[in-house]
C-alpha cells in the first residue's frame, strides 16, 4: 500500500503557495486496526489522515525533502503524552493547514532509530495536546 501511495503522491502533491494536494485511490488503506501493544493512545488509519497528513507521512517514509525546516527536528515529549523514551527518539513532521500563514497545530511525530523507518507514527492536530497512533 504504501508503495502505491507513494507513486500517488509524487504524481499530485504541490508544495509552496498553492498548498498540498493529495488523491488517494478508493478503497486503499482503509481497513482499521488496534493501537500498538507499546501505545495505549486511540488509533487512526492512514487513510484517514487529512490528504495533507497522509502526504507528509509519505515524505517521511522516503525521507523528504520536507518544505518545512523545522521538520524531522527531535521532538521532546515534554507532554508525557507519547510513550516514554530517551531523548532523540522522537522527531515531528509538520502537517500543512490550508490557509494558515504559518505551520499551523497539525504534526505527525515518529519515534525510532530510524527516520525513515519508525517504530511508530502518531499524528495530532491541536498542537501537542493529544495524539493518536497512525496504523496503516
Amino acid at each position: 500500500m504504501l508503495k502505491a501511495l507513494a507513486a500517488q503522491v509524487r504524481r499530485v502533491v504541490v508544495w509552496g503557495t498553492l498548498g498540498v494536494a493529495f488523491v488517494l485511490a478508493p478503497g486503499v488503506g482503509h481497513a482499521r486496526q488496534a493501537p500498538s501493544a507499546v501505545s495505549s493512545l486511540p488509533s487512526i488509519a492512514l487513510a484517514d489522515l487529512p490528504a495533507q497528513g497522509r502526504a507528509t507521512y509519505v515524505l517521511i517514509r522516503e525521507g523528504g525533502p520536507f518544505p518545512y525546516e523545522k521538520d524531522g527536528t527531535v521532538f521532546g515529549n515534554r507532554e508525557r503524552i507519547l510513550p516514554a523514551q530517551k531523548r532523540g527518539y522522537y522527531r515531528e513532521y509538520t502537517v500543512r493547514t490550508p490557509g494558515a500563514s504559518n505551520r499551523g497545530a497539525r504534526r505527525i511525530v515518529c519515534g525510532g532509530l530510524q527516520p525513515r523507518t519508525p517504530d511508530a507514527c502518531y499524528y495530532t492536530s491541536d498542537h501537542y495536546a493529544s495524539f493518536r497512533e497512525i496504523v496503516e
